[in-house]
């Protein structure tokens, strides 16, 4: 058998999770025995996986990873100034309604929820991305916190959530978006005094592909969870609408992913990265489902989806992700361009399972054109 022609995107991502479920035990995926978004992006991506197939295998291996950092009290250690450690709580609402007799799910939820009580605020109430960063807002931070607010508030009956997820969305479409492309900066500084910071607007310099793709995948689970009476709705639809039309345009010709530094593919010294290409497939594939684009943009996500299946290494019968950026920082055209990469970084592994699964969604109901 061919795996990428006689698979499925399902066997794909079964294939992505299987592969490092065998290389690590739940708690040692790197970091190890952190509680951090690469584990809870990649773990997202299971547990998707998991809804799909029921396969407890799935099932365990995230409880694990969880339990191993939650204590008998709902204890746990996290990094308590930055929206990052969010993440990962939302690995604790299906365990909260599966394991209703264990409330340590529900207590860790709780501490988290709180941490929108203590985080520093921009003077319109914009959330700094971490304390190191003072009044900087990055488009990470509107999916690090904003999925697990609309889930906290539907779980748990806390409304006034929603109008905090909705303000931060707002503030970065109103700072960061650039008019002429669609495309939103990477960070936002209110100080104007980052390095990288435009003096007039106080935008970063560059759009980054990861950064967009947190942003349409924030967006595309946003509708997810907010009540289809919310009249919000429609602005989210058109935002990711918005959304998908601007990045379209940027796809590689000839491989159909995306560039590091997303509107300088012309450049020699930037090159194709598949994390941020793995979450704008995401992106593409959910605002298809919503019916908000057309069969053409379906076959914008198809090409880059082949495009990642050409990337991937079938490496001794395992799954190897490779061209994945670093965790990066904001910065100018040359931090970027000039950043590592690394092989099945969790976030990059987690974001192709992602788009793997809403692929799926789409082609087991949709014949082939």
């Amino acid at each position: 058998m061919n795996r990428q022609t006689d698979w499925s995107p399902i066997q794909w991502a079964e294939f992505a999770c299987d592969t490092l479920m065998a290389q690590y035990v739940p708690e040692e995926l790197p970091p190890a025995y952190r509680w951090h978004y690469h584990q809870g992006v990649f773990l997202c991506g299971m547990e998707e996986v998991l809804e799909h197939s029921g396969d407890e295998r799935y099932e365990q291996y995230i409880k694990r990873y969880v339990d191993k950092l939650i204590d008998a009290e709902g204890n746990f250690y996290f990094a308590r100034d930055e929206l990052d450690a969010i993440q990962p709580g939302l690995l604790l609402f299906r365990l909260a309604e599966k394991y209703k007799g264990d409330q340590r799910y529900s207590i860790a939820a709780r501490k988290l929820r709180h941490l929108f009580d203590t985080l520093n605020q921009t003077s319109e109430g914009g959330y700094w991305h971490k304390d190191k960063y003072p009044y900087n807002m990055w488009l990470d931070g509107l999916y690090m916190g904003g999925v697990f607010a609309l889930k906290y508030a539907n779980q748990y009956n806390d409304p006034e959530l929603r109008d905090f997820v909705f303000l931060q969305e707002r503030l970065m479409r109103r700072h960061m978006r650039d008019e002429q492309t669609g495309l939103l900066y990477h960070a936002w500084d209110e100080s104007k005094k980052m390095p990288w910071a435009n003096q007039e607007t106080g935008c970063s310099p560059e759009f980054w592909a990861r950064s967009l793709g947190w942003y349409g995948l924030a967006l595309s689970q946003f509708l997810d969870e907010l009540p289809e009476s919310d009249p919000r709705n429609k602005q989210w639809e058109q935002a990711l609408q918005q959304f998908v039309q601007a990045i379209i345009p940027y796809q590689d010709a000839k491989t159909g992913l995306w560039y590091q530094v997303v509107d300088k593919g012309e450049r020699e010294d930037n090159w194709l990265e598949t994390s941020g290409s793995c979450l704008f497939v995401y992106a593409i594939a959910k605002a298809y489902q919503r019916g908000l684009v057309e069969d053409e943009a379906l076959a914008v996500a198809k090409k880059g989806y082949l495009g990642l299946l050409d990337a991937v290494i079938d490496e001794q019968d395992q799954f190897v992700l490779p061209h994945i950026c670093i965790g990066t920082s904001a910065g100018d055209y040359e931090n970027y361009v000039t950043r590592p990469t690394s092989e099945n970084d969790l976030h990059g592994v987690g974001a192709f399972v992602l788009a793997s699964v809403e692929l799926e969604k789409i082609l087991a109901s949709v014949p082939s054109k």
